[in-house]
């Protein structure tokens, strides 16, 4: 184990004394301190260990020896800029477009996700001409200006003044809790109108579409699925407009889907975005990002006149990390282990639903899955504030899980690619522990959860400080596993 270097404290002090304010931790109410990691594990400088259901950036596993050994390796030999010729690049482009479709074949290494979407909006720009963009309700694309503007999981905070006249939002292909829901006829077809709706209003105010930008499943946005078929007939008519279509593959690409190596895959063979984005697990941590394209979106983006260039993009040692992860996900079946162990996953909380009244929906693909926690199954009134406790519960159990989606009720499985079956076991066998401590508390069953709900929306919760309303003191702190009760815990549960 790592020697820690600073107490805990000082460590602390010294973060709020140098680091923005902005930048928010987990559980900041008592934060975690990291002092090594390894495969799906974390460690504190105690030597705690912590199961991570978290890290889709760590996708090999933390600290992968081959993936670690091939970066120092070669930063031994050497590291320079993609100016100089270095058989790392091309190998690597080649190796990473050998898992695309073969229109796909145009690489542009940089160094994150936000960099890698505002270049493929430059790309959208110079190849049509035009300006306008269509971006998904609750989208989140990434940090940078451009990126802001068309990820409304950002910019729903500012007024309608402020934000961006040229970016059109779509609703989200949500068939949970969206427009059109699992029980219409045709909720592809019915999301996708909605698209061309937008299309045809952008026109008429003299607008003209330059791209379409969606994650292929929606992270940040709750763990959406977008029903089969959605794509396809939307780059019908962002094509038919003029634009083209961005794949953000930042978080669900790699073959975490398990089906297929990149989610947007799952759509079908008949779906083939013009530009796909990559970031986090390309590199395990490491700080690298792709953009892919065709030949013809390629050869456009040179008629600006302007050189493409950037310092660290694509650099020797980036390149050999790159294709240590590949090797890694083939040799170890990641993509495999992804399938089988999602699945088993999904079935364990797929039973949970049946059980807790809590649970109102559970999707995902491969280890990319969402639980999704109500008060009311028929009114679908967001649990925010139960999906606090579950994660904060967790944590006090050694289990890091986080919550999203524009309610921060959906409880997000995105973990390292070499997690195991007993590890799911693990969780879920504690998430069933806390949410019966919940349901016990606030008197939730199955068959009075409308109830429990009309009486729930009387009481006024207290916020947390950007003005979500949750409860304090959900539960008893009791551990099932314990079988002792307490007294209830009045503890503000803030966001993580």
């Amino acid at each position: 184990m790592c020697a820690e270097r600073l107490e805990k404290k000082k460590t602390i002090d010294l973060r709020k004394k140098h680091i923005g304010p902005s930048c928010k931790i987990f559980f900041s109410h008592d934060p975690i301190k990291i002092v090594q990691a390894k495969g799906q594990y974390m460690y504190d400088e105690k030597g705690q260990r912590y199961l991570d259901c978290i890290n889709n950036v760590a996708h090999v596993g933390h600290c992968h020896p081959d993936v670690v050994r091939a970066g120092a390796q070669q930063m031994e030999v050497l590291n320079t800029n993609s100016r100089f010729l270095h058989d790392n690049l091309v190998l690597y482009a080649q190796k990473l477009q050998a898992t695309l479709p073969d229109k796909l074949s145009v690489c542009y290494f940089v160094n994150s996700g936000s960099e890698a979407n505002d270049l493929a909006l430059r790309l959208a720009w110079q190849y049509t001409g035009h300006k306008d963009i269509i971006t998904l309700e609750n989208a989140y694309h990434g940090h940078v200006s451009s990126l802001i503007d068309i990820s409304p999981y950002k910019f729903h905070q500012l007024s309608d003044a402020e934000q961006n006249q040229y970016v059109h939002v779509a609703p989200s292909p949500d068939v949970y809790r969206g427009k059109y829901r699992a029980d219409h006829p045709d909720p592809a077809t019915a999301y996708a109108d909605e698209v061309k709706d937008i299309i045809h209003r952008a026109h008429e105010k003299g607008g003209k579409i330059a791209a379409f930008i969606a994650e292929s499943l929606q992270s940040c946005g709750g763990q959406v699925i977008p029903p089969v078929g959605y794509f396809q007939q939307v780059a019908e008519h962002v094509r038919k407009a003029g634009g083209i279509v961005i794949a953000d593959e930042v978080q669900v690409g790699f073959g975490r889907v398990g089906a297929n190596f990149w989610a947007f895959q799952l759509q079908g063979e008949d779906f083939v975005p013009d530009i796909v984005t990559m970031g986090k697990p390309i590199g395990n941590g490491h700080p690298m990002s792709c953009v892919v394209t065709t030949k013809e979106v390629a050869e456009a983006f040179t008629f600006s006149g302007m050189d493409y260039f950037n310092t660290f993009g694509g650099n020797p040692v980036s390149c050999a990390i790159g294709l240590a992860v590949l090797d890694v996900i083939g040799k170890e079946d990641l993509q495999g282990n992804a399938l089988r162990v999602g699945r088993y996953l999904t079935d364990l909380l797929e039973k949970q639903k049946e059980k807790h009244p809590l649970v109102g929906d559970i999707r995902g693909r491969g280890l990319f899955v969402g639980m999704e926690l109500v008060k009311d199954r028929l009114k679908l009134t967001p649990a925010t504030a139960e999906a606090q406790e579950v994660i904060y519960k967790l944590k006090e159990q050694h289990i890091l899980l986080s919550a999203d989606g524009p309610h921060r009720n959906v409880l997000k499985f995105k973990p390292p690619m070499c997690f195991t079956t007993e590890d799911a076991d693990l969780v879920v066998e504690n998430i069933d522990h806390i949410l019966t401590e919940i349901e016990e508390a606030i008197g939730l069953k199955l068959h009075n959860a409308l109830k429990v709900e009309n009486e729930s929306s009387k009481r006024k919760l207290p916020s947390d400080e950007n003005g979500h309303q949750y409860h304090s003191g959900l539960v008893h702190n009791k551990m099932s596993t314990q079988g002792v009760t307490q007294q209830t815990k009045q503890t503000k549960r803030l966001k993580t």
